[in-house]
């Protein structure tokens, strides 16, 4: 447990973070990276000396506005023009968690966001204008906006997000996971670079091929554990299952970075599990 009660809390709303991150970014992978800056401008404004009443509403300011930039920086801005200004019910929680993350993105901004905070996690139309940066009656059009055009899109063939990876990258990752499979972890570490990153999410970051070797150690005392090659958004990935659950779906992911034949970085989930929510995942072996 962390000694700063800060950091409790923000960890604490990690999660809901990151349910509004994922959906504004189109992606849970990018939602965790938007989520993770959104959390260390909060612990810079705190050592800056801001004071903050209601610490919710200030996180999630920070965290729209972070996707805001995220967005911009990459030109995915609106697909769905707006519609008439109607009525629409609320959507219901079974309903809007099985969209996808890439739907929400087809979304307005705007919309994308009143959207989340109302229907997904339960905000007002006052506090939606307070983190959005809007008026009430925006805040309200958009989200009988968003309704409409989320039912819309959702109702519409969805697009099948095949994975597009070259054949080298396909066959490393391949190979990794078939290391994982059989406990060759030295061969794993023969592979790993001198710098090597681990980002162990929501827990811990490491650098370096010396203090990162016990992570293959623990994956090797645990005897749940079943991997498989896939897919997660589109990138390789190594699929990790529980063995003493069902199985229908993977209970985290792993994914790799190369540069040539060396492992440069290894972003792992398990702690993270959060991330999993509607994620467009695919097993490939």
């Amino acid at each position: 447990m962390n000694a700063d009660p800060f950091e409790d809390r923000l960890n604490a709303l990690r999660p809901r973070l990151h349910r509004y991150c994922a959906r504004m970014t189109g992606s849970a992978v990018n939602g965790e990276d938007v989520l993770q800056d959104t959390l260390v401008k909060a612990l810079n404004a705190r050592a800056q000396g801001v004071e903050v009443d209601n610490l919710e509403g200030w996180l999630f300011r920070i965290a729209h506005n972070t996707c805001l930039d995220f967005l911009r920086e990459r030109s995915r801005n609106t697909v769905v023009s707006l519609t008439e200004d109607v009525e629409a019910a609320p959507i219901p929680d079974a309903e809007i968690v099985a969209v996808s993350f890439q739907t929400f993105l087809r979304l307005p901004e705007l919309q994308r966001c009143a959207v989340i905070l109302k229907d997904v996690l339960g905000h007002s139309i006052d506090e939606i204008a307070g983190i959005a940066g809007c008026s009430s009656a925006a805040a309200k059009s958009a989200l009988q906006r968003g309704r409409v055009a989320l039912r819309e899109i959702a109702r519409a063939s969805e697009d099948i997000r095949l994975p597009l990876m070259s054949e080298p990258d396909r066959r490393k990752i391949a190979a990794y996971v078939r290391l994982f499979q059989s406990g060759d972890f030295d061969a794993i570490r023969a592979m790993l670079a001198d710098d090597v990153k681990l980002d162990l999410v929501n827990r811990l970051q490491l650098e370096g091929r010396d203090r990162i070797a016990p992570y293959f150690t623990r994956y090797g005392e645990v005897t749940k554990w079943q991997f498989a090659f896939g897919a997660v958004e589109g990138q390789p990935a190594m699929l990790v299952f529980d063995s003493t659950g069902p199985m229908e779906r993977p209970a985290h992911f792993v994914l790799i970075g190369w540069s040539e034949d060396r492992i440069i970085r290894i972003r792992d989930f398990l702690f993270a599990p959060y991330v999993l929510e509607a994620i467009d995942w695919v097993r490939l072996d």
